[in-house]
């Protein structure tokens, strides 16, 4: 298998998967022509500290999001996204609660108002 088809992400030490997600990064500030000058100054960082996380060194996460968000790749959040999942029995419970037929309408008498006598 080639590194396009299978990653075996668990087996990466710390470092190297800091190194995959430098080298991502800086695919795509080179894709975008971008320096790192221009990104560092847009992200609110030093380009040293950029540079750090480019070459895979330990950055904060502020840091990475900043980053990522100058380079208009927060989209990758998205794989962080925790839905519920509803079991099938309360999926069913929740079914037999919607309404199966539409019934008359029954209207109230107004009742007189009362006197005061």
């Amino acid at each position: 298998m080639n590194e396009k088809s299978y990653i075996n992400w668990q087996s990466m030490s710390d470092s190297a998967l800091g190194e995959k997600i430098g080298t991502f990064l800086k695919h795509h500030r080179i894709e975008q022509n971008r320096t790192q000058d221009e990104v560092a100054e847009n992200a609110g960082i030093s380009r040293s500290t950029l540079s750090l996380l480019e070459k895979g060194q330990s950055v904060s996460v502020a840091t990475l999001l900043r980053v990522l968000r100058v380079l208009d790749l927060l989209n990758i959040m998205e794989i962080f996204k925790v839905e519920k999942q509803m079991s099938p029995i309360e999926l069913a419970k929740l079914e037999q609660k919607t309404r199966q037929r539409a019934s008359k309408v029954s209207y109230v008498k107004e009742q007189p108002p009362k006197s005061s006598w």
